[in-house]
């Protein structure tokens, strides 16, 4: 019996590949799963997991405490709601992200500005709030926290840098796929950044369900065809976003 701490995609990845193992399992999320990927999605991949999975999901709660018992068992005390409840599991995976760890190098004093967590704040050209200095990765404020971005995104700044291009990191476009047990891939903005950033009366969704041949011989899934959301500008002439 498993317990996983997070909503993060690690979290949800491996809840899914330890529900497949027939590990009884459950995610305790504290707010959202999938922050920062479209909530209409993350919630189908939810639905997903609990209907045809069996995975258990424990909303808006908080963990305080893990202590071993006697039998080797962990038991972990959670609020959800304010309410103090307990479960015991043999395993306990910490899915809960990382904090950037910039705190020793003393940025202030070269005014560099962090946020509250530690996070380096950078402008479209990954430049810090010294001209001179600048971040990428995942000490990086509001920016994927994905290796192969990184990787394009130092590779643009050393080209800019040197005078051979002035292209910049497009943090936006990043195609990327959550591998739950029914996948996810996405590209773009998220519904509740493209109706943050452009207005929601400026956003036109389009949404279509469909059952692809590899699925329909999956006998589980005929009840949760693919579905497939496309966000468009209609006052710039439909621009997918």
């Amino acid at each position: 019996k498993t317990l996983v701490v997070g909503g993060s995609y690690v979290a949800l990845e491996c809840a899914g590949f330890l529900t497949a193992f027939r590990y009884d399992t459950s995610v305790l999320i504290r707010s959202v799963p999938l922050r920062g990927f479209d909530q209409q999605m993350a919630s189908k991949i939810v639905e997903y997991m609990e209907e045809f999975g069996g995975t258990t999901f424990i909303r808006k709660a908080t963990p305080e405490r893990v202590e071993r018992l006697d039998n080797g068992l962990l038991d972990v005390t959670f609020q959800v709601n304010g309410v103090e409840k307990h479960d015991t599991f043999d395993t306990v995976l910490w899915a809960i992200g990382r904090d950037p760890a910039t705190a020793k190098l003393n940025l202030a004093s070269i005014g560099i500005e962090v946020d509250a967590n530690g996070k380096i704040l950078t402008d479209d050209e990954d430049r810090t709030s010294m001209p001179n200095v600048y971040a990428i990765g995942d000490c990086v404020k509001d920016k994927w926290e994905l290796t192969p971005v990184a990787v394009m995104a130092g590779k643009l700044l050393a080209e800019r840098i040197a005078g051979v291009s002035t292209r910049r990191m497009d943090y936006d476009l990043v195609p990327t796929t959550v591998f739950t047990p029914i996948e996810y891939g996405s590209i773009g903005l998220s519904e509740e950044k493209a109706c943050a950033r452009y207005g929601e009366h400026n956003v036109e969704i389009y949404h279509m369900q469909a059952s692809p041949y590899e699925q329909v011989i999956v006998h589980e899934r005929e009840e949760f065809p693919a579905y497939m959301k496309l966000i468009v500008l209609p006052v710039e002439n439909d621009r997918v976003v």
